[in-house]
């Protein structure tokens, strides 16, 4: 009797202690390790730009490193294959990104191994900022509508750098295309790194980008903006027309968020995106996004979610639209 009443009361306080230990891990304060951001682009692009300006202050807020990793390919599949393997069931590893990956990945990729809403959920609304159309100097093209006669009067003649096949950027020229019976050339690239250098090389002679990676080429003559893919003009670029003013109810501006994997505890996304909305409002990070006609918007999973749902039938029905299937 005295045996099985030892055994039962090291049973018990086995039970506790595993209850004691589980408990203090669930309330371990987070982060309590360096968090991860990552890109599913090549350094220098718009997600790119977003997520080093939010990590150098998440660090100083967070006191964890918030580093950004670049894993450019697939249109998402290399950053998801990436989250996977960077243990992201503790919150501390998160993609940062446009919503390419989640509205046209599943139309252009049959094998897409990640479902949104089920494998990948919204964290944290971040940013918005227009694309706008470039071209080359040597077109002689200075205006969206000098872009539009030329590209009509030689079709086929010309062709368009992106950031990558399904990329917001492909879909914006490819909607574009459709809406104006224009015939040009699509060349993907692996994320702005590449594609704004084909531009500027002259291995294309437009292209689909962001500001931020346009700007200095802009300013010394080497690249001409013509229009945003937005559906206002950017208070940064007023002279800068819409396509939209062309093509009514044209918009397909960039929204750049964190999405979690599926299992990320709900304590860790809350504060991350508590911890962005403050971020986006510190005056050097307005200064240095408006410079870059960017938007700092910082909200919760729930409207991150909301303009995830609503772009994601946009870009639906752009691609329908734009005849792209899937391979």
């Amino acid at each position: 009797m005295q045996r099985r009443n030892l055994i039962a009361l090291a049973c018990a306080a086995g039970a506790f202690l595993a209850s004691v230990t589980g408990l203090a891990q669930a309330q371990a304060p987070w982060p309590s390790k360096p968090v991860k951001f990552i890109v599913p682009y090549a350094p220098g692009g718009l997600p790119d730009t977003v997520a080093r300006v939010v990590a150098q202050r998440l660090t100083e807020r967070l006191g964890q490193n918030v580093v950004v990793e670049n894993k450019p390919g697939g249109n998402g599949v290399v950053a998801w294959q990436a989250l996977q393997q960077s243990s992201p069931g503790d919150g501390h590893a998160y993609i940062v990104s446009d919503g390419s990956m989640l509205s046209i990945t599943p139309l252009v990729n049959k094998s897409m191994p990640y479902r949104y809403g089920v494998d990948i959920l919204p964290a944290a609304l971040i940013a918005r900022s227009p694309l706008f159309v470039v071209a080359h100097p040597k077109t002689g093209v200075n205006t969206f509508q000098e872009f539009v006669a030329l590209a009509r009067s030689k079709p086929g003649e010309f062709a368009y750098g992106s950031s990558g096949i399904g990329s917001t950027h492909h879909l914006t020229m490819e909607a574009l295309k459709a809406a104006l019976n224009l015939d040009i050339r699509h060349v993907p690239y692996r994320g702005s790194g590449q594609s704004t250098p084909a531009l500027i090389g002259g291995q294309v002679e437009f292209s689909v980008a962001a500001l931020p990676s346009m700007a200095g080429f802009v300013k010394g003559g080497q690249a001409r903006v013509l229009a945003s893919n937005a559906a206002t003009r950017s208070s940064q670029a007023p002279e800068i027309p819409t396509i939209a003013e062309t093509i009514p109810g044209f918009d397909f501006a960039v929204v750049i968020g964190a999405m979690a994997a599926a299992g990320t505890p709900q304590a860790a996304i809350d504060r991350l995106s508590r911890e962005i909305a403050e971020v986006v409002k510190h005056p050097e990070v307005v200064r240095v996004f408006q410079a870059q006609a960017i938007d700092g918007l910082g909200a919760g999973p729930a409207e991150y979610g909301r303009v995830i749902e609503r772009e994601n039938e946009a870009m639906a029905r752009a691609a329908r639209v734009a005849s792209l299937k899937a391979e």
